[in-house]
């Protein structure tokens, strides 16, 4: 495979499991030295850096709660003061609750979902595009459900998906006179930990989309590795759906 990204440093938040795994993975595999965080899953983050190394990429692991700004912050000022920059963010990490309106009588769960999947993002931005230069690449992973609810219970895990959206336009705007690109993956149902296609509701949600199954994280990652290249220069501002045809 060319090396399309050699020499490039990426950051992958979220990265020792599930679509974060595998484009870490990707990554490397375009000739990246990624970096990845894990909150919890250490010895999962270990594997996705000896599968790399194997392979003859490298990678290190990083621990980052995303639910705190500081240590989102010091994630990026780590990766910097390892190699003195930071080329492609790829902000993964994400919470996924649910409950209805009626149900959700404490909003904890809320505001845990409001720090990780979009106030992380934005201090993940803010902190990486200070030190990207001329064709830095920001990639955040939304989900199909910021701009579709489909069932009940999913108003609280919208509207974060969809604020990262709205942030990422503004911000291809600010940073598109340094050369940096900013854009957002729409997911649709993918086979992880989180949402596997085997659990009660897989089936509805294969049945929502034009192909009819669930996505492979190899499938996203493929998509945030095109964004994250050289070919992707003059994409920006842009919701790209990668959904099996969920928003068809």
């Amino acid at each position: 495979m060319a090396q399309t990204l050699a020499g490039k440093i990426a950051l992958v938040t979220g990265g020792s499991r599930g679509i974060g795994a595998a484009t870490a993975v990707q990554l490397a595999s375009e000739g990246a030295t990624v970096a990845l965080s894990y909150s919890n899953s250490e010895a999962q983050a270990k594997e996705v850096v000896a599968k790399i190394a194997a392979s003859g990429g490298t990678a290190f692991a990083l621990k980052a709660d995303q639910a705190i700004a500081s240590e989102v912050k010091e994630l990026v000022a780590q990766v910097v003061k390892r190699f003195g920059k930071i080329d492609i963010l790829v902000n993964n990490a994400g919470v996924f609750e649910t409950g209805t309106i009626a149900e959700t009588t404490d909003t904890t769960g809320f505001e845990r979902q409001s720090r990780i999947n979009y106030e992380a993002v934005v201090t993940a931005i803010r902190e990486a595009s200070r030190v990207m230069g001329e064709g830095g690449r920001i990639i955040s992973v939304s989900s199909a459900l910021a701009l579709r609810s489909t069932w009940p219970g999913l108003a609280d895990y919208s509207a974060t998906k969809r604020a990262i959206e709205g942030y990422t336009k503004g911000a291809a705007r600010d940073l598109g006179p340094k050369g940096i690109t900013v854009n957002v993956i729409g997911v649709g149902s993918t086979n992880t930990e989180m949402n596997p296609d085997d659990s009660a509701f897989a089936e509805a949600q294969a049945a929502a989309n034009a192909l009819g199954r669930f996505g492979r994280p190899e499938e996203i990652a493929a998509a945030v590795a095109f964004i994250a290249s050289p070919a992707a220069s003059f994409i920006t501002g842009s919701i790209i759906p990668v959904d099996g045809g969920y928003s068809a």
